[in-house]
């Protein structure tokens, strides 16, 4: 197992008893791999003379994959933008100080959102990449903290944090970067009229119980990297172009029963097609 696989010396390899499978001439066998970071248990049919493993992926197809993936991500409680009772989600797994994530927020709002806003629910989820990225796990539970109060402030709070992230970043030291953000929340709380001493209250205490069942809960979908969105279920890795966006979302639409939004016009600045004469 460990020369096929070309397994890392950390990695534990164990082996479960043999037991009877639903396969005739085979029996069942569950392989664990484990090492300190995470454990995956991978499952394999084994011939009677011990001679034959064959990987075994078993699939249900008498449900949607989809429509499993969506029940298994909470969004109680979470702000979202667009139609309320839309047909198609799209849950995306935000880190704030993350450049991609900038870069997707960016495409979202107001592009995508403006063309499909009336057909499309947009919900963050928090999936903030502390070993690489410092502050994100504070500016997460700060928007938080909006979000209780006032879902336009969580959202005013998120398009400024990805539009400025580099004010944050010129900081010279972890408290100034973290008093930035407390200040940046202040400011939208006050803007929005929410109860201060509750949110300040809240920024201060820095809870971060939400933010880590938010991690768990993306881990368990498989995510590993932000950003990482799901529409109706199907994952959208990485900061994807907003043609491959439409794509997804179009598909959703038509699962769905309902008509994609006409696609926009070209825009001055891309010019006219050239032709020939």
């Amino acid at each position: 197992m460990r020369s096929y696989y070309n397994l890392p010396p950390d990695v534990h390899v164990s082996l479960s008893p043999i037991k009877p499978s639903e396969f005739p001439n085979y029996d069942a066998l569950t392989v664990t791999l484990s090492s300190a970071e995470r454990k995956q248990d991978v499952d394999f049919l084994i011939s009677k003379d011990s001679k034959t493993l064959i990987r075994l992926n078993k699939i249900d197809i008498s449900k949607d994959p989809y429509v499993e993936i969506m029940k298994k991500i909470d969004t109680s409680g979470r702000p979202s933008r667009g139609a309320k009772d839309a047909k198609v989600v799209a849950i995306n797994y935000d880190d704030f100080e993350c450049p991609y994530c900038a870069r997707m927020h960016q495409e979202l709002f107001p592009t995508i959102m403006k063309e499909y806003g009336d057909r499309v629910q947009l919900i963050y989820k928090d999936y903030p990449l502390s070993e690489i990225h410092p502050w994100a796990i504070h500016a997460a539970v700060n928007a938080n903290c909006l979000a209780a109060q006032n879902n336009d402030a969580y959202w005013d709070f998120a398009d400024y944090i990805h539009a400025n992230k580099k004010e944050v970043d010129s900081e010279k030291t972890p408290d100034a970067r973290f008093a930035l953000l407390d200040k940046l929340a202040g400011d939208q709380g006050q803007k929005h009229g929410v109860d201060m001493a509750k949110l300040q209250a809240c920024v201060k205490a820095q809870k971060d119980d939400a933010v880590k069942a938010s991690i768990n809960e993306a881990n368990d979908l498989g995510v590993n990297a932000t950003p990482t969105m799901f529409i109706n279920g199907e994952k959208v890795d990485g900061a994807v172009p907003v043609a491959e966006l439409r794509n997804v979302l179009n598909r959703a639409l038509k699962d769905a029963g309902l008509p994609a939004p006409l696609p926009p016009a070209p825009s001055a600045s891309q010019g006219a097609a050239p032709t020939n004469k």
